[in-house]
């Protein structure tokens, strides 16, 4: 039992949720065929708002699809609307020492000159070094790998990038270190080395394991927080008090490379840390995690509730589970499955898929201006094959440890 279900039953719901509500809805209404790419901005009926693209969401959709076809289901459909997509986007390679435009017209006219930070480009490197290994071209994992060092190279070296503005309580940081930038390159690293060994990218995914565990995580607050200075030292104002739901989300990508290397250390290490972040974040009132913990010593939240932040829990329990079996991620598994289900579902308001924004007590609106195709996509898939895996091995605990 798992989840309040028993595990094949879960296998049937996930299976539901994915091939049943998710897939054919992106399919109908976000998924451009005609000029390929998806057109996120789509309201609860299918309407699409505005038909724009954002290379995000470009990026992140060829990653999943890609990833589809790799690991879930090889059909034909889902490696044509990575391709389609991988054609639309590469349109707008930018110069080495320039970013992605944040966004384009569904004909695929840039709306903007380039992006301010790493998220755009790290996605499409993380879309395109999937997709190299669904269409056979490694082509694509060098061009991914071009683009890991770029943003590196800007991230560690641009005197303009990312600062923080000044506020009434905290002066500007300058060039700050952010955790959401060290689990985006350390997940298109990890998944990188699973297809081709390079000591380079070894030394990166090294280095961010150890800003994620040695720095980032304060041992003050038992938590992950989001900023630190640009030399890894702490930040003595309110940027320091910030720890959002990047922390809990972080751990399972950590956990995904201790797997990789085979580091027991390294998964238990990760997987207190988002025992510990669960507790703190967890709404003992309504259920649900907090989005974010905006000030630690003055317990200022944000108290909304996002879907990502719950499936990223998901995950991270899900492999602590399969892969030793410990009753705290069992635990803490059925208890936000339970809740997500009750809460996020639109079926219960006469729609598909499931909400992915809302407030405390994910109370439903009408309309939306967004549909995700990756934290849901990437939830039920790697979740699905865990499942699968558990039900091969009669509910036994892997061996990857032993």
């Amino acid at each position: 039992m798992l989840g309040g279900r028993t595990i094949e039953e879960l296998r049937d719901r996930y299976r539901y949720d994915l091939f049943d509500d998710y897939l054919p809805f992106l399919d109908k209404y976000v998924i451009d065929h005609e000029y390929g790419g998806f057109m996120c901005t789509t309201d609860r009926d299918g309407t699409n708002i505005n038909t724009n693209k954002r290379t995000w969401y470009e990026g992140r959709g060829i990653w999943a699809y890609s990833y589809m076809y790799n690991h879930v289901d090889p059909a034909p459909k889902y490696l044509e609307v990575a391709r389609k997509s991988v054609e639309f986007i590469m349109k707008h390679k930018p110069p080495r020492d320039k970013f992605w435009p944040v966004g384009m017209t569904r004909e695929g006219k840039a709306l903007d000159d380039g992006d301010v930070n790493i998220y755009s480009d790290i996605f499409v490197a993380e879309g395109i070094q999937e997709y190299s290994k669904a269409s056979g071209e490694d082509k694509w994992w060098d061009e991914a790998r071009e683009i890991m060092f770029k943003c590196l190279d800007i991230y560690d070296n641009r005197p303009d990038y990312s600062n923080l503005s000044a506020t009434a309580n905290a002066p500007a940081v300058i060039r700050p270190r952010q955790v959401g930038h060290w689990f985006v390159l350390l997940r298109l690293g990890t998944q990188m080395l699973e297809k081709h060994d390079d000591p380079d990218i070894e030394s990166v995914v090294e280095r961010c394991i150890d800003a994620i565990i040695n720095y980032h995580y304060n041992p003050e607050f038992g938590l992950v927080n989001e900023y630190l200075n640009h030399d890894m030292s702490r930040i003595d104002s309110d940027y320091g008090q910030v720890a959002t739901g990047h922390g809990l989300e972080t751990m399972w990508i950590v956990m995904f490379e201790a797997l990789r290397r085979k580091d027991r250390t390294l998964f238990d290490r990760a997987g207190e840390i988002l025992k510990r972040s669960a507790e703190v974040f967890w709404d003992d009132v309504y259920g649900g995690f907090f989005a974010g913990l905006d000030h630690i010593d003055k317990n200022i939240w944000s108290i909304g509730k996002s879907l990502w932040l719950q499936e990223e829990v998901l995950i991270g329990t899900m492999c602590a589970v399969e892969h030793t079996g410990a009753q705290w991620a069992k635990d803490w598994y059925t208890k936000t499955y339970t809740y997500v289900l009750d809460k996020f579902p639109l079926k219960q308001y006469g729609y598909p898929i499931w909400i992915i924004y809302a407030d405390r007590k994910v109370t439903f609106e009408e309309h939306t201006d967004r549909v995700c195709n990756y934290h849901h996509h990437r939830h039920l898939m790697l979740n699905l094959l865990a499942i699968e895996r558990m039900i091969g091995r009669k509910g036994n605990v892997s061996d990857v440890f032993f």
